[in-house]
């Protein structure tokens, strides 16, 4: 759906320029017409599907599965949190013996499963795992442009949304060619406030209410390099020498990553890396949107083999915080 398409949802036509202010020209909706309407689990169902036909495991050889879906429709439109997506997708895919489990982080969801699946990977508990999510979140699109009125409404954000799903597998590192180096998050929950996802005040369907001017403030976004910055210099690192490739910013919009870099050069003191996105063809896909990036730049060949990527999530709450790797071998 184009971001045009979007707006002739409003009532009356908008007086702001919505690619303008977040570089989104379309962005990708699920297919609800079918006799098998698309949602969340079909969606995270399928990605998972892909992601195992392209390594060297068999459903049946995932020692994890972990569902990171902020949205959990399933059978269409219906919300499901029992039993767990995870659960049902490890039974879908045929991981039967796979230990599995949901994560509820907001937009750093996909983050925080393969920061505990890296983490019991390391601890030797297990030998590999599956990371993934599908986002059904248009349906808070759709409630804005028929509730809101103008740019000044917390439900504005809500027109960026687009779905989608990613899958990832991770298993142990067998030499530095491909090899996660860091993974830290951190959550200031005196945020919590400010981008809250509900039943709409005026008509109960799926909405989301966002205080943008406070959530994109310079305080709010130096949380990132400065954390980063402190954790490196606890071991004696500094970001100029990291060696970063590319970074991938969360996707809430073109000035959002514009700022987030600006913020980030500004506070560790040296140019950042090239900046990849795709805002632009498939908006603000929540917590798919840094695997989203990371599959298009390597179908497209913009990563050459070897390349140091750095990952920045920027979730409501806040949860913020950094993700490198190395990539050479994984092909999409």
């Amino acid at each position: 759906m184009t971001t045009p398409e979007l707006l002739t949802r409003m009532e009356k036509t908008p007086e702001f320029d919505l690619f303008k202010i977040t570089g989104m020209a379309e962005r990708r909706v699920a297919d609800d017409t079918t006799d098998v309407p698309e949602d969340c689990l079909t969606m995270a169902v399928s990605a998972a599907r892909d992601c195992l036909d392209r390594s060297r495991y068999a459903p049946d050889e995932i020692d994890v599965v972990i569902s990171c879906s902020i949205s959990r429709t399933t059978d269409g439109r219906r919300q499901q949190f029992e039993p767990s997506f995870a659960h049902r997708i490890a039974q879908e895919l045929g991981a039967t013996s796979a230990i599995h489990f949901d994560v509820s982080n907001a937009c750093a969801g996909m983050m925080t499963g393969v920061y505990l699946l890296d983490r019991m990977i390391r601890s030797g508990e297990v030998r590999n795992g599956l990371v993934l999510s599908g986002e059904h979140i248009t349906p808070i699109a759709f409630t804005a442009a028929r509730e809101m009125e103008d740019s000044r409404d917390p439900q504005f954000a809500s027109l960026s949304v687009g779905d989608s799903a990613v899958a990832v597998l991770v298993d142990r590192a067998t030499d530095d060619a491909d090899v996660i180096h860091d993974i830290e998050l951190m959550t200031c929950s005196e945020y919590s406030h400010l981008c809250l996802g509900m039943p709409s005040d005026d008509t109960g369907d799926l909405a989301m209410y966002t205080n943008n001017q406070v959530m994109h403030a310079e305080d709010r976004l130096s949380l990132w390099p400065t954390f980063h910055r402190d954790k490196l210099a606890d071991d004696g690192r500094r970001f100029a020498d990291e060696g970063y490739d590319f970074v991938v910013q969360h996707q809430v919009g073109s000035r959002f990553i514009d700022f987030m870099n600006n913020v980030g050069e500004k506070i560790f003191g040296t140019p950042m890396p090239q900046s990849l996105s795709v805002v632009e063809k498939f908006a603000n896909t929540a917590t798919t949107s840094h695997y989203l990036v990371l599959h298009q730049a390597l179908a497209e060949r913009r990563i050459p083999k070897g390349s140091k990527i750095l990952l920045v999530p920027a979730a409501s709450g806040v949860v913020t915080g950094f993700l490198s790797a190395t990539v050479s071998s994984l092909e999409v």
